[in-house]
């Protein structure tokens, strides 16, 4: 009988010891915000499209991914192919127990606000729009400033005088691009041509063909720079321009590596950067819902190749350091606050 007892206490202490082990094992995988040591902490961002096709998306994923390297949280991106995929996978993430839920543009924004109200324990987050509800963090961004300098400096560099610039749509969001652009180049040279055409239709956002069509007529008035604001369009306006030699610019994320000659600038948006910024918040215990976090100039959260982020692309001679240097000054202003350029959604 007492070796049977001295057997149980032997299994008694290894069952203990093994138990202790696992626990500290689930402990040492948190990385959440502190509210449960043996939770590890999820954070998903749910696109309402593909990657690959817009590379403001791709950006998006980037900043999601570093965040959770640097963090030591896990992350997710979930990818849909239209709008009934997406409520589905926000719905999805919901049940998953995720502890942040982060979305992206207007397209998210219906579906957002059904989730957020059936679930309003649920902490989201929505970046390049504002959902105005209690657990909804909102990010956007003051893209009209940095459309005024894209606009300042067409005005500088054209020699035909003519300016293009092909939309996605004519829609108010895209105001925050074609307005101050126009105001920019006026700024700077009051006579510019300023020709805008807008892609339209239910692709309006991902047909380079017909963004390629809109930027050849351009062309044929007369435009020597064209601006492409067209989401995965530019890709076609890309096209164009290396076919007639004329020159233009992308959006999001600097392109002027893919084709030096003729893509010379880009308007720059880092929703990147705001993904991480998201994600640390959360992470630090600084992340507020109900309010919306505002980056342009200032805050380096939109820009330009040359004027305010640096270029592994050498400048273009067309384009002329003493133009960028001009340009550079209207930057500062803006941030000093000396220069307003207006936000023209709240002018409407």
């Amino acid at each position: 009988m007492k070796k049977i007892w001295l057997v149980f206490i032997a299994l008694a202490v290894f069952l203990t010891a093994c138990g202790g082990g696992k626990a500290q094992e689930e402990q040492g995988a948190s990385g959440g915000n502190g509210s449960d040591a043996n939770k590890e902490t999820k954070i998903a961002l749910i696109l309402p499209e593909k990657i690959g096709v817009n590379p403001f998306f791709q950006l998006m994923d980037e900043g999601l991914r570093k965040a959770g390297e640097e963090f030591g949280v896990t992350v997710k991106t979930i990818e849909s192919t239209d709008a009934n995929a997406l409520e589905q996978n926000l719905r999805s993430a919901v049940a998953d127990k995720y502890d942040l839920i982060i979305t992206s543009t207007f397209q998210a924004e219906d579906a957002l606000k059904k989730l957020a109200a059936e679930n309003p324990d649920q902490k989201f987050a929505i970046i390049d729009t504002v959902v105005d509800m209690p657990n909804v963090r909102s990010v956007v961004f003051r893209e009209y400033e940095a459309s005024y300098l894209m606009g300042a400096l067409a005005g500088l560099i054209t020699k035909s005088g003519t300016v293009g610039m092909v939309a996605a749509d004519d829609i108010p969001l895209l105001k925050k691009y074609t307005v101050p652009f126009e105001e920019g180049l006026k700024s700077t040279n009051p006579d510019a041509k300023f020709i805008i055409n807008y892609v339209g239709g239910a692709n309006a956002f991902n047909d380079p063909a017909k963004a390629k069509e809109l930027a050849l007529l351009q062309h044929s008035q007369g435009a020597d720079f064209i601006a492409g604001a067209s989401a995965a369009g530019d890709f076609g306006v890309f096209e164009a321009a290396k076919e007639k030699n004329f020159y233009t610019s992308g959006q999001d994320m600097d392109h002027t590596g893919t084709d030096p000659d003729h893509i010379i600038l880009s308007q720059l948006k880092g929703t990147d950067a705001a993904a991480y910024e998201t994600v640390k918040a959360f992470v630090e215990g600084n992340f507020e819902t109900g309010v919306a976090v505002d980056y342009g100039l200032k805050e380096n959260g939109v820009g330009v190749t040359y004027v305010t982020h640096e270029s592994a692309t050498p400048l273009n001679p067309f384009i002329g350091q003493e133009n960028i240097d001009k340009v550079k000054e209207l930057k500062d202003k803006i941030v000093s606050g000396e220069l307003t350029v207006n936000d023209p959604l709240k002018q409407q």
